[in-house]
């Protein structure tokens, strides 16, 4: 084989050997995150809640609606306070040289509803104030058979869930009602 002929097939060679694909050229994987816990859309009832989860590589930078998260090792936490109503809480990992992982969780804070006192009350008025505080309303009336021979008007006796109690938004609300409690 001539010397130019040699020296052309090595070319080649090198040529076909890089064409393949080099380890150290392929990008870094992608950082990776999983919120554990609380579950999306989780209801609680507390001021703030703990999101837990992982994240790989172990040394990425998990930030909670921009906030650093303890990290430790691929485990990660941080506390949220949350705004009553719906919440979305923004979750962040980074590292350097790698795509970056996005995700969010709603948590729903629901806010307890105090039972007026409304004894004493007329039952449409009595309806009106628990339908403002967004709850419902059932009315029982329970004075017997007397109470529709009375003179008078029917008043609210009491509820059930009792007054100063605290119920889901949402509840029902049963107004007891007679002319004579």
């Amino acid at each position: 084989m001539s010397p130019r002929l040699a020296l052309a097939s090595l070319a080649v060679a090198g040529l076909l050997a890089g064409c393949g694909e080099d380890e150290s050229e392929r990008p870094p994987a992608p950082v990776r995150l999983i919120v554990e816990t609380p579950a999306d859309a989780t209801v609680v009832p507390d001021e703030t809640v703990t999101l837990r989860g992982v994240v790989r590589p172990r040394n990425a930078d998990v930030r909670v609606r921009g906030e650093a998260a303890d990290v430790d090792g691929r485990s990660w936490s941080a506390e949220v306070e949350l705004e009553p109503g719906g919440n979305v809480i923004d979750v962040t990992a980074s590292l350097r040289g790698r795509a970056p992982a996005v995700t969010a969780v709603r948590v729903i804070r629901e806010v307890p509803v105090r039972v007026p006192e409304l004894r004493g009350r007329a039952p449409e008025d009595a309806r009106d104030e628990l339908a403002a505080l967004g709850l419902g309303a059932e009315v029982d009336r329970s004075g017997g058979l007397l109470d529709d021979l009375l003179p008078g008007e029917d008043g609210v006796c009491g509820t059930d869930p009792g007054a100063g109690e605290l119920v889901r938004p949402g509840a029902v609300v049963t107004i007891e009602v007679a002319k004579v409690c």
